[in-house]
């Protein structure tokens, strides 16, 4: 038997162990007694849970088919009736996050998230700093946009790997080498950032917010951005700055780079018919998303008006939707599971959860455990592979844990909703939205662990510091 083989051999042994020890895990929970206070049906679905999300963490199955297994299950096993075991495929925010996922690609077939990335280069990267800085920025900027910060990367990426090229720092080359790491790394940490910016930045954001208003807490568009506006801004200014230090290029000054943005620029030439529309969209878009409570505008609708036009004009064409494959993935998988987390709440296990928890923390003050709650939830991400699948199983528990302890529900809301985008690079599995940069060459695991975890903690204390006392005076 050959190496391959072999090696083959070993990878279907560990799929298979893996399985059998999700299958495990869901048939132990299922068979254990109902535990007092609960009823059978929240003890069933909380198995079909657990396995859901452990066959992702363990890599037993992909989310997908994962969450179709569980949902199946739930409705011939009598656990949910079919009517809410479906009823997540007919949830607006849900289709807020497809329609929106969509959007994204006229973005980038337009080359307007290219053309504004160069821009910004051309005016801030004649140092090295200058160029981490206009990553951040090019990233605020178009965050919007990009209701997916994985497809975002595909944005970032290239426009971050063209201007290293430029600066002379290329994968396997050490001449070079850590300015590279940190023109790559600082990618992954803006794509942190500025996904906690923007309710419309990171698919679960939506998601978090739904979960929040069935605890009282109205998110929208405009108020999430002012409750993240303070301390992200502040995690923007600072983050660049210490990962400079900490990285120490060997390249300082780049003044090669701004004109490698000009050229690029001067290659694409005058602004084209497509992107003037897309601009115009968008813009439009942010600008009714921003003022939809004010006007009593359904921001679903308004994502599928955007839709409608870049359709009618020809930037997107129905061969397009044909190659996002993964659009109709995610609806799905993000259905299910938005559908067994709402179900668990309903059927109380997340208030059974929340008062055990409460019983651990009780005696604290309100504040102490609050923050005890913010960090032991950003810990907690490194066991998942998935910010969506963390706020899924987490977010709802911790914010009901909070509720019950006498913490404020709004601030706390949003300090997680925050956390679940600020932690996200802290492994270079943390979010999907890492492995292009974690593949690009430029960084070594150890390196992503280190400065992830150096890049979560610090968020972590400019979130606690600034966000608090912000959250108190603006979140009601």
């Amino acid at each position: 038997m050959g190496a391959a083989q072999v090696a083959e051999l070993n990878i279907d042994r560990r799929f298979l162990l893996a399985r059998c020890a999700v299958l495990a895990l869901a048939l132990a929970i299922w068979f254990s007694p109902t535990p007092a206070g609960l009823v059978p049906a929240a003890w069933r679905l909380f198995a079909l849970f657990v396995a859901t999300i452990a066959s992702v963490l363990l890599g037993a199955l992909p989310i997908l088919t994962a969450s179709v297994l569980a949902l199946a299950a739930a409705v011939l096993t009598g656990t949910l009736a079919p009517a809410k075991a479906y009823a997540g495929f007919a949830n607006p925010t849900i289709l807020l996050i497809v329609v929106a996922f969509l959007l994204s690609r006229a973005m980038v077939k337009c080359g307007l998230g290219e053309r504004l990335g160069h821009h910004v280069v051309s005016v801030f990267g004649r140092s090295t700093l200058g160029l981490g800085y206009s990553i951040f920025l090019v990233d605020g900027v178009i965050a919007p946009a990009f209701p997916s910060n994985t497809a975002r990367s595909g944005v970032l990426y290239p426009l971050i790997l063209s201007v290293a090229q430029a600066s002379g720092a290329r994968a396997g080359e050490t001449s070079r080498r850590r300015l590279g790491s940190f023109l790559m790394f600082s990618g992954m940490a803006s794509l942190t950032v500025s996904s906690a910016l923007w309710y419309t930045a990171m698919a679960a954001n939506p998601l978090g917010a739904e979960i929040a208003r069935s605890h009282g807490v109205k998110v929208d568009f405009g108020s999430w951005f002012v409750a993240a506006s303070l301390p992200t801004l502040a995690a923007m200014a600072v983050l660049p700055l210490v990962l400079y230090k900490v990285i120490s290029p060997e390249v300082r000054a780049t003044p090669e780079a701004p004109r490698a943005a000009r050229e690029a620029l001067a290659a694409l030439g005058p602004l084209r018919a497509h992107e003037k529309i897309v601009a115009a969209t968008f813009s439009g878009m942010v600008i009714l998303w921003a003022s939809a409570s004010m006007l009593h505008v359904d921001m679903t609708a308004v994502a599928v008006l955007g839709l409608g036009i870049v359709l009618v004009t020809g930037v997107l064409t129905p061969d397009d939707f044909a190659e996002q494959g993964d659009v109709l993935a995610t609806f799905i998988w993000f259905a299910v599971l938005f559908t067994l987390s709402s179900q668990l709440n309903e059927l109380g296990f997340m208030s059974y959860v929340g008062g055990r928890l409460a019983e651990a923390l009780g005696g604290v003050s309100p504040a102490v455990a609050g923050i005890a709650l913010v960090v032991a939830y950003v810990l907690l991400h490194y066991l998942f592979a998935s910010q969506t699948a963390h706020l899924l199983a987490l977010f709802g528990v911790f914010l009901e844990v909070g509720v019950r302890l006498g913490v404020p529900a709004a601030p706390l809301a949003f300090m997680l909703l925050f956390a679940t985008n600020f932690f996200a690079a802290n492994t270079p599995q943390g979010s999907s939205a890492n492995l292009l940069f974690a593949g690009s060459g430029h960084l070594s695991q150890g390196e992503i662990y280190r400065w992830g975890g150096l890049t979560t903690a610090l968020n972590l204390v400019v979130y606690l510091v600034v966000g608090i006392p912000w959250l108190m005076l603006v979140a009601r």
